[in-house]
């Protein structure tokens, strides 16, 4: 195996889920895997499928198994030998906040509100 191309749910009518490519070679072992994630700006469906320009990247990174923001390469020596996970984990990706607590969010929609009204209230007393 030397390639993992990624790609998101609704590739094939009514899989609903994303589907992965996997790419071997035979008779050549595996030493290193490349890893494609394909993101598109769009859903993809029976009248919005997924096209040659959708793949365009892909096609030209995998002759050279360049890393990008959408490709990574991982030694089989990294992998896990007890459970051969090959779970796509793009080390590119951009790390999402953390999830604020309901009390900080209510608390700044209060001092935003009081802000709010401090505004309004300056702007009456213009007028």
């Amino acid at each position: 195996m030397h390639t993992v191309l990624d790609l998101p749910g609704g590739t094939f009518l009514g899989a609903g889920v994303n589907t992965i490519v996997l790419f071997f070679e035979k008779g050549v072992p595996t030493r290193k895997i490349w890893y494609y994630q394909l993101n598109l700006d769009r859903n993809l469906g029976k009248t919005n499928p997924l096209n040659e320009n959708d793949l365009a990247e892909f096609v030209e990174l995998q002759k050279t198994k360049a890393d990008s923001a959408n490709s990574w390469t991982v030694k089989i020596a990294d992998i896990n030998e007890e459970t051969f996970d090959l779970s796509v984990k793009n080390p590119n990706a951009k790390k999402e906040a953390p999830l604020r607590e309901p009390k900080e969010i209510l608390d700044e929609m209060k001092n935003l509100d009081k802000e709010s009204a401090d505004i309004l209230k300056s702007i009456k007393g213009l007028i």
